[in-house]
Parts: C-alpha cells; sequence; structure tokens
C-alpha cells in the first residue's frame, strides 16, 4: 500500500467518522397516507443536514401523542390544532405545535343518499369517536339544519350537546380508522380525508357534504415542549415548507389535501 493510497483511506474514515458523529436521527409519527406521504417527501430535503427523518405509522390518533410525551418519538405530524389542544388538557402532556402543515376537509360519505337533507327518519350517521374529528362531523350537520346543537359549543361539540333532532337520527361514534367499512351499514358517515383515499373513496367528489377549508382544523406537526427549540425543528419546518413540499402537495392530491403555507 503507498502513501497517498494509505492516506487516501485515512481521509475517507475521518470523513465518515465525522459525518456520523453530526447525524441525527429524528423519530416522526404519522398516521398511514397523505401524512406519511408527504412526510417521504421531505425526508431526502433533509439529508443534506445530517438529519436522518424516520417515520414510523400509527393506525390511530391516540398512540402517536402518548409515545412523542413518553420520548418514543420526537415528533408527529397527524393532527389539527384542536384535537391537540384536547389531548393536552385531558392528559397533561408536555407537547406542542411547532408548525402547521395541511388541511384534509372532513367529509360526509353516504352509499345510500344523495344530499345529508335526504337522511331518512330515524337513520344512521357514523362520526368519529375522538371528540373533535367527531365535533366537526356534527358541525357540519348543525349547519345544514339536521340537528341543533347547544350555542357557543364550538369546536368541542359532542353527542351531548345535541338539543335538537327532528327525525330522531341514531350517531354511533366509531374509530376513525374504521369508519370506511362502516359505510354499507349505515346511511351516512363522517369519514377523515386520510382513511377516505385509503378505502378507494374521492375527497373531493365522493361526500355528500364537505367541510370548508378554511376553519381552525390546519394539521400541524408537534414535538415536546422542551425541544420546540432544537435546530433540528428548524429544519424541519423548513423543509416542509419548502416550495418542493407545495408541489409534491398539489400534484399529489389534486384538492383533496391543501398546503397551509
Amino acid at each position: 500500500m503507498t502513501l497517498k493510497t494509505l492516506f487516501a483511506g485515512l481521509a475517507l474514515g475521518l470523513a465518515l467518522t465525522t459525518g456520523a458523529a453530526y447525524a441525527e436521527t429524528i423519530k416522526i409519527g404519522v398516521t398511514p397516507g397523505p401524512h406519511a406521504q408527504i412526510l417521504e417527501a421531505v425526508k431526502p430535503l433533509l439529508a443534506p443536514k445530517d438529519i436522518d427523518l424516520e417515520i414510523i405509522e400509527f393506525s390511530d390518533y391516540v398512540v402517536p401523542n402518548e409515545a412523542l410525551n413518553s420520548g418514543e418519538l420526537d415528533a408527529n405530524s397527524f393532527q389539527h390544532q384542536p384535537y391537540l389542544d384536547n389531548q393536552v388538557t385531558d392528559r397533561g402532556y408536555k407537547i406542542e405545535s411547532v408548525a402547521t402543515t395541511v388541511n384534509f376537509p372532513i367529509g360526509i360519505y353516504s352509499n345510500k343518499i344523495k344530499a345529508i337533507g335526504d337522511l331518512p327518519e330515524g337513520g344512521t350517521v357514523a362520526i368519529p369517536n375522538d371528540p373533535t374529528n367527531g365535533g366537526r362531523v356534527l358541525l357540519l350537520m348543525a349547519d345544514e339544519g339536521v340537528i341543533k346543537l347547544k350555542d357557543g359549543v364550538g369546536t368541542k361539540a359532542s353527542i351531548a350537546d345535541i338539543t335538537e333532532n327532528p327525525k330522531n337520527l341514531k350517531i354511533v361514534e366509531i374509530d376513525a380508522a374504521q369508519l370506511p367499512r362502516a359505510l354499507p351499514d349505515v346511511d351516512a358517515a363522517g369519514i377523515n380525508t386520510n382513511y377516505a383515499e385509503q378505502a378507494g373513496l374521492d375527497p373531493v367528489k365522493d361526500p355528500i357534504l364537505r367541510e370548508s377549508p378554511k376553519g381552525p382544523y390546519v394539521n400541524v406537526i408537534a414535538v415536546r415542549s422542551e425541544d420546540k427549540d432544537k435546530p433540528w425543528v428548524k429544519e424541519l419546518v423548513a423543509a416542509y415548507h419548502s416550495d418542493q413540499i407545495r408541489d409534491f402537495v398539489e400534484k399529489t392530491f389534486k384538492g383533496s389535501v391543501l398546503a397551509s403555507w
């Protein structure tokens, strides 16, 4: 081995060791579908910053916050601000949002009727069993006059807040991920965009009623409060809020998912 070869090998080893010392792995929790797809597009944008984004999928809306609060995750990207606020209040989590991401206007779907006003007397409507997403569907129904809610209930609407139900509708709460499967068995169901897409539904064309894209339900990236000022958080947000990711969202989801930046 020549001295030139030896020095080249030492230099390469030093470069690799130095790169490894600065590389950082960030574990981020998502739900399957658009959230996961978008973060997969973000991942290569962080590689030049020596940040390896490890994307971990969860099938529900509860575990990602538990895992973040306990330190099993560094961040998550799956929920809107009202849901996060509710979780923090109810469970005492020390986590908070650091950036908005995208909006998924929730829709009410049906295999049996063409308009929300066609719900039959005594019909069944399924809604997500988590407080804020269930409340979104109730607010949609109230805006159309199908039910009436207590004044001022806002985003915290629940079945207990229904004051008038002229058609005596049976409103049942089901795990959000299971709502597409329940659709054939009910007259209508309020389904989150990510689960609708996974089930082959078109979130733009198929709902009989769709939430306005404007409102408080923009999704967020959340981290532990103690981590919010760390450099990797700034890099993650900058990569997510890039023009490349905006273009990816627009081209991939064609209006079913809306960028917030």
